[in-house]
């Protein structure tokens, strides 16, 4: 996507963008699972919740795996940054982890169409630990691939 970045400081300006719109994408997710959760406390859940969120979710988790990850690495390349790319390679397999049961869940929420369905609660369970420690894998990534580059730009900028 951002093929045409001509340096490293065109790359970390278009990658902040991206990773500030997935930022959002994640509050939505929040927010959609909230409102699932509290939905669940009910006696009549309403299965248009399930299916939003779901729908969110598979959003998110795809444009974490085919966009904003590769991204990273990309900019991680351009700033020569090697002990980045090898956090991201012990990292991004702790976070598939979390896409293939969001994929299940979504496949799963498909099928279950009883919203108060005992199996699709445990797995809602399940995925809440799940989506806990992806957002904080993330938060990781974005700090050494992207924000440890913001500071080698503001170094570079007062060295010149």
């Amino acid at each position: 996507m951002l093929e045409s970045c001509k340096n490293a400081q065109e790359r970390f300006n278009g990658v902040h963008k991206l990773i500030d719109r997935w930022l959002q994408e994640r509050e939505e997710l929040i927010e959609a699972y909230d409102a699932v959760k509290l939905e669940q406390m009910t006696s009549n859940p309403k299965r248009k919740l399930q299916k939003d969120f779901c729908a969110i979710l598979v959003d998110y988790v795809s444009a974490g795996h085919f966009e904003i990850y590769a991204e990273l690495a990309e900019e991680a390349k351009a700033f020569n940054d090697l002990r980045a790319l090898e956090f991201a390679q012990d990292i991004y397999p702790r976070i598939d982890v979390s896409t293939e049961a969001a994929l299940a869940f979504h496949e799963r929420c498909g099928k279950d169409h009883d919203p108060a369905c005992e199996i699709l609660a445990a797995k809602f369970k399940e995925l809440d630990a799940l989506l806990s420690e992806r957002f904080e894998l993330e938060d990781c990534l974005i700090e050494v691939l992207h924000n440890a580059h913001k500071q080698n730009e503001e170094v570079q900028a007062i060295e010149a």
